[in-house]
């Protein structure tokens, strides 16, 4: 067994452990936290396997951005997981027969991809370019169109989110920048004159109380 072979079955099993560590966790804080251990392991497999480009951009994505965002998202709500847990192990056979098939229709389409001897060989220059450098030149020359197209949509996407964020409603507690920039001290603050309190002693306090 060469360190290859090693490092791909530690790497596996530690995803395999923290996958199911996602799912059991009874904080939710831990499951996410056991779901970036999970992307790191997944990624480490991708620069084993020479897709480096899949690798970086699992890290820098989902690791990076989403997850942090999750989190943020959880320690922020202070959701309560323990009623949505209620009745977890009773699902469990279910869960597992639907995810034994889910794997073996994985199998059934990615077996095909690992047969070396239908794969092409790549020519020297090819070999030397790298996994990103070929990605690259693969999507902006044969699917430049469809790239193309996906950018129209994301934009029209983040149009329309940034619209539907900033329309104007009854119930909206949006600030207006500028406005905040032209207040002054007295549209914000008024001092007010109040006749102080003062409270009796107690000594006169009983002194009334005796000659009543």
């Amino acid at each position: 067994m060469d360190t290859t072979t090693a490092l791909f079955y530690v790497f596996s099993a530690v995803l395999l452990g923290a996958s199911f560590r996602v799912i059991t966790a009874r904080s939710t804080v831990h499951s996410a936290l056991f779901l970036i251990l999970a992307f790191f392991n997944a990624s480490c497999i991708w620069m084993l396997l020479k897709a480096e480009f899949l690798a970086i951009t699992l890290v820098l994505v989902y690791i990076g951005a989403v997850m942090v965002l999750f989190l943020f998202v959880v320690m922020m709500l202070d959701f309560n997981s323990d009623a949505v847990r209620q009745g977890f192990w009773k699902h469990l056979p279910l869960a597992g027969l639907v995810g034994a098939f889910i794997a073996l229709e994985m199998a059934a389409i990615l077996m095909g991809g690992f047969r070396v001897s239908e794969v092409p060989a790549l020519d020297a220059a090819a070999a030397k370019m790298g996994n990103a450098k070929l990605l690259g030149i693969a999507i902006y020359t044969d699917y430049l169109f469809p790239l193309q197209i996906a950018a129209v949509l994301l934009l029209v996407a983040i149009i329309a989110a940034i619209a539907l964020t900033l329309r104007e409603r009854k119930d909206s507690r949006a600030q207006n920048p500028s406005e905040q920039v032209k207040v002054k001290k007295g549209d914000r603050l008024r001092i007010v004159k109040m006749a102080p309190t003062v409270e009796a002693p107690a000594a006169a306090a009983d002194k009334n109380e005796g000659a009543a």
